[in-house]
């Protein structure tokens, strides 16, 4: 490859090591190392999403080794440039696939994979087979550089990195509305929504897109991607990002693993999007009869103290109505201006309000008082408390005193 620039005049050994080409081969090995972690973890624990983040991190590994192995002086050997001439190490056209289907997988264990989901894997297919055909033509064919009588990697080329950009951000938007519709569905059918919200995937979401502003960023200020000039600063950040991933991701991992988190989030809400589309009576009857049910509903909660229970679903109350998810739904959304987490956290709340007011916190914990009520952690009943008051609980104590 022309213009790059090493900072290092040793060959005697196959790699180069330097200063450049040292810092990203930790990088890689660690890429690498994790990749096969979680791999383990998917294959032991049957996990589907730690198999998708292990090849994520794979590819990514591979996306830091051209520029690896080029400060490390292998495109200047006919031997080395030919395996990072020909092999497409950096699949930026998969990159993004392989994202919205960890995404997918993480917030629903039940996800499969379709031969529908097949098209979206096409554009990569495409790039390696076109590799292959550069591959044929210039080592079996012509037995001369053709394809790259330029001696510029084609995985470098300006519209290749572009269109992975391209196709990167469109998957994050896909990601991002999945997560989007995810976290409606949870808070409208289950109790225990901020549980199962995965604060994991949030933020694998934003290390994602920090990978493309700096990718963006980088594009800009050197427009000409195919030489090496200053993209060692890039590849840097990205792999300090990828880092970041690398070890939330696997401790995200081993945490679903061992402390059974994903008991929580057994019930599929995709599924329970299913459930609101049911039959139920028309829109004149249910606001002709609202307050009648909302009377049900609300015997229901105070009677029964339903609420007590913290993993109770949209269907659950359901059931006990003897009616259907939608209806319940439509009672709680158009009669009291609130989605069924809310409502049923609104009544833990009212519940603990009374026992504070009847002084048990003087004889029990906070804690103590809100798993009694229903919540199931104390940042969840924090959160949840303030919300609702506007104050902290023991802020509210004092208010009280």
């Amino acid at each position: 490859m022309q213009s790059i620039l090493l900072t290092t005049s040793i060959f005697d050994f196959p790699f180069g090591f330097n200063e450049k080409s040292s810092l990203l081969l930790i990088f890689f090995f660690h890429g690498i190392i994790f990749s096969l972690l979680l791999l383990r973890n998917g294959i032991k624990t049957g996990n589907k999403a730690s198999k998708w983040l292990s090849l994520l991190l794979f590819l990514c590994a591979l996306y830091l080794s051209p520029y690896m192995f080029g400060y490390a002086g292998w495109y200047y050997r006919d031997a080395t440039a030919d395996i990072l001439f020909f092999l497409p190490l950096m699949q930026v056209l998969l990159i993004g696939p392989v994202v919205f289907f960890y995404t997918k997988s993480l917030l629903n264990v039940d996800f499969k994979m379709t031969k529908a989901h097949l098209i979206h894997f096409i554009p990569a297919i495409l790039y390696d087979l076109y590799s292959l055909v550069v591959f044929i033509t210039d080592k079996l064919i012509l037995d001369e550089y053709y394809f790259y009588a330029d001696g510029r990697d084609k995985d470098l080329s300006n519209w290749y990195q572009m269109t992975g950009l391209i196709s990167m951000s469109f998957y994050l938007v896909l990601s991002l509305r999945h997560y989007s519709q995810y976290k409606r569905l949870v808070f409208d059918t289950v109790s225990y929504a901020e549980t199962i919200l995965f604060q994991w995937i949030r933020n694998f979401m934003i290390a994602f897109l920090a990978m493309l502003i700096l990718r963006l960023m980088f594009f800009i200020i050197n427009p000409d991607w195919g030489e090496f000039g200053s993209q060692f600063w890039y590849y840097l950040s990205f792999a300090c990002v990828v880092y970041y991933i690398s070890i939330n991701g696997f401790a995200n991992a081993v945490k679903v693993s061992t402390i059974d988190h994903v008991k929580f989030a057994q019930i599929n809400v995709f599924e329970a999007d299913d459930l609101l589309t049911e039959n139920v009576p028309t829109e004149s009857l249910i606001e002709k009869e609202l307050e009648d049910w909302k009377t049900k509903l609300l015997n229901l909660m105070e009677g029964e103290a339903l609420y007590k229970n913290p993993r109770l679903t949209l269907s659950d109350v359901a059931n006990a109505l003897e009616t259907n998810t939608k209806l319940v739904s439509s009672i709680v959304n158009s009669g009291y201006q609130m989605n069924f987490n809310d409502f049923i956290n609104h009544h833990r709340i009212e519940a603990i309000k009374k026992k504070l007011q009847n002084g048990e916190h003087k004889t029990t914990t906070l804690l103590g008082i809100a798993l009694d009520c229903g919540f199931n952690s104390k940042a969840t009943f924090n959160r949840a408390f303030k919300k609702s008051t506007e104050l902290s609980p023991k802020d509210f104590i004092t208010k009280m005193t």
